[in-house]
Order: C-alpha cells, then structure tokens, then sequence
C-alpha cells in the first residue's frame, strides 16, 4: 500500500508547476508600413519592413512558443491548457477561460498607418466571435515633429465623417498629438486613430485583431493594389464624440504609478533606480515590458536577467519577488475581475 501511495505522490510531483519569469518568441510581422527600429530593442529581422513584433499572444495560429525555462518550447496555449490557474490566476481563468486575454506588441511605424477603428467587445462578438480591442500606447522612440491621430477635434457625426470622407478630407477634422519618448495615450474602441511615421511604440491591448480601415492615405502596395477598406463596417463602431486620450503622469523612483486602469487591463510604470518589491496574490498574472534600461527579477531561489525589449510573464502562482536594477518596465495585469 505505502509503496502504491508512494507512486501517486511521485506522479503528482511530476506534473506540479514551476513558477518563474517565462519569455517567449516573438512573432514578426511585414506590414506596408513597417521599418526597422526593432532591432533596437534586439529582434532579429528578416526583412526592412517589419512593423509589429507579437511578444505574447494567443490570436488564431500566432501563439508564441516559450524560450526559457523547463517550458522551452512549449507554446502559451500548451501551457495554459495543462496549468490555467497557475498561469493566468484564478479569476482570470474564471473569467475568460483557457485564453489568454490581452496582446502584447512592438510597433515600428517606418510611415504613417492608415486611419482605422476597432469595434467594442459587443459588435465583435456579434460579427466576429472576438473580444473588441481596447488598447494602449507608451511611446518608447519618436523621430522629430512624429504625431498621431486620435479621434475627432470636435464632436462630429457620421454625416460629416462620410462627406470629409469622400472628399478625402478627413485628417482635417481628427486631432493631432506631436509624440515624444514616454508620452501615453489610451484608444477605446471606437476612437478613430492613426500612428505616424517615425514611431515606435509599445501596445497593450484585448486579444483581438479586429480592424477597421477607413482611410489609407491613397497608397497602394508593390503590385499597385490598394488595401481593403472598411468603411460599413466602420460606421455603426465609430465613436464620433471627441475625446482627451492623452495620460499624464508622473514617475516616482522604485514605485509604482498607474497609468490607466479600465475593465480590461490596469497599466503601471515603474522607474526602477534600486529594487522594488513585489507580493501579490492568485488571482492574476503580471506581464512586465522593458522599455529601458536593464533589470532582474529574483525571487527565493533564482534571478532571472531583463532587458530593453524584453516581455516577461509573470505566472500568478509567482507570488514574491522583486525586480533590481535600472530601468523603466510596463507592469500589466487585470485589475477588475
């Protein structure tokens, strides 16, 4: 019998989790738009015109695959699927199942994106079985007089959105916002926007790659085609009231300061000079992104090394550690489950 118990205890053991900082493979993407400043932040790129690295994700077939750790090789979903609460927390998975609900990106806008639009979670779900795609940007690199587009300068309709429209005049009712390193800006969905030329960005954002394009500023592609646009689609999911998307801030050395805080993830940056400690519970997992410097997170047993560019897991089970060094890091979760 003791021997039978024995086994049992020994299988268990050999399936328990680990719990550590888990770094994946990121997943590159061409875009028409795309250059190459993410080698700066240390991808490997194939192409000049790479314009978004997919640092963790679960969207269809662009799951990253794990690169440290007794999990290397394993991809997200493999992970998740064998340890759900271990990973995302107990009120995650509650919430959202065996997926994984946020996306994590790089982007190198080389030119300006095209003017575009993501549905909120109920026109998703009604047209594409998908979350909607409320996000954020931290601006980590911008070229002199780069800017963005976020909504409209004043509340318009859709009236006058269509006739500026087709008389492709429509940058010239949307608001401009000229960039610099660290700046912040949320995009709830339905908030009409484009990144331009000369940026690079980190974005947090739901697991959606639901977009709608409306304007693309006439360009067409190596074959002279021009892109897909969407503007039926767009019309019901726009917000036309203008909006305030910019975050103001201000950084307080090894603490931490939130930046946004909504129903789909809460943000913090935190400018690290020392170390700062960190106890939390189940409930959640925590991701970190290193937009500067280098650091380490350490725990009990182990340390484990963080640099510029790095997007780093942090399991729920994971519940002490501390993060040394110096550096600024995004620190993600979800706040309201």
């Amino acid at each position: 019998m003791n021997s039978i118990k024995q086994h049992i205890n020994n299988q268990s053991n050999s399936t328990a989790f680990k719990s550590y900082p888990i770094q994946f493979q990121p997943i590159l993407k061409e875009r028409i738009w795309g250059g190459n400043k993410l080698l700066s932040l240390g991808k490997e790129l194939s192409h000049d015109n790479i314009g978004e690295s997919w640092e963790i994700s679960m969207i269809d077939t662009d799951v990253n695959i794990v690169t440290n750790g007794i999990y290397k090789e394993k991809s997200l979903a493999e992970l998740i699927d064998l340890y759900p609460n271990e990973i995302l927390g107990t009120k995650v998975y509650q919430k959202y199942g065996k997926q994984f609900p946020l996306l994590f990106k790089f982007l190198d806008a080389k030119t300006d994106l095209s003017i575009q639009l993501h549905p909120n979670d109920e026109l998703a779900k009604k047209r594409h079985n998908s979350f909607g795609k409320t996000e954020m940007w931290y601006v980590m690199q911008a070229d002199e007089n780069a800017r963005i587009i976020l909504g409209f300068k004043e509340d318009s309709s859709s009236e006058e959105y269509l006739d500026h429209l087709k008389n492709k005049t429509l940058p010239s009712v949307l608001q401009e916002y000229y960039v610099k390193k660290g700046d912040v800006f949320f995009i709830e969905t339905g908030t009409i926007h484009a990144i331009g030329g000369g940026i690079l960005l980190a974005e947090i954002q739901q697991t959606s790659d639901i977009t709608y394009r409306v304007y693309d500023w006439d360009r067409v592609d190596d074959q002279g085609n021009e892109r897909e646009l969407h503007v039926d689609l767009a019309l019901e999911a726009i917000d036309y009231n203008k909006k305030d998307p910019k975050i103001e801030y201000v950084k307080i050395d090894d603490e931490s300061v939130k930046l946004i805080d909504c129903p789909f993830f809460t943000t913090n940056i935190v400018s690290l000079t020392s170390s700062y400690e960190i106890t939390k519970n189940n409930d959640c997992f925590l991701v970190y992104i290193c937009t500067e410097g280098n650091a380490a997170l350490v725990t009990q047993n182990e340390r484990f090394e963080i640099k510029q560019g790095d997007t780093v897991l942090v399991p729920a089970q994971l519940n002490n550690f501390a993060l040394q060094g110096n550096a600024t890091l995004l620190e993600v979760f979800i706040n309201k489950l």
